[in-house]
């Protein structure tokens, strides 16, 4: 194959640009998820401070959120306060939360899937399990649109 230099630096050009744009990718990627995880992070904070108000800031307050629990799927962000506030009356059903995040992945620009482990130390009794976060970036604040908790 005889490839002529302008050719040559036409092909060296978009690898270059493709490589550039991987790398670009990637940092987004790090500072996006970097900035989810301390969102995730506060949310521990607020819960172990017996705040389930706190808490939900980091919900989506639309009509549009969903969560999804062992009781089926909860519509909108007012009913899935609602549902918290009942489940966990007080601290003592609150007790200590920590989050372990387990991977996370883009789905779009402006989506990101982040699936974790729970633990709720308890007197009444430890629970635990995984959940599965749907990100999405909205008016430029990372927002859980979907949570999936097991």
């Amino acid at each position: 194959m005889n490839l002529k230099p302008a050719r040559i630096q036409t092909i060296l050009l978009v690898l270059c640009m493709g490589l550039t744009s991987i790398t670009l990718a990637q940092s987004d990627f790090r500072s996006d998820s970097s900035k989810i995880v301390t969102k995730l992070f506060a949310q521990q904070v607020c819960w172990n401070k017996g705040d389930i108000d706190c808490f939900m800031q980091t919900y989506w307050r639309s009509d549009s959120l969903k969560f999804i629990g062992k009781d089926g799927i909860t519509y909108g962000w007012q009913a899935t306060i609602d549902r918290y506030r009942k489940k966990y009356p007080d601290q003592s059903y609150m007790g200590s939360l920590s989050f372990n995040v387990l991977e996370m992945e883009y789905l779009g620009t402006n989506t990101i899937m982040l699936v974790g482990k729970w633990d709720l130390i308890r007197a009444m009794g430890d629970v635990g399990g995984h959940f599965t976060l749907i990100w999405k970036r909205i008016a430029d604040e990372w927002m859980i649109i979907t949570d999936h908790t097991s």
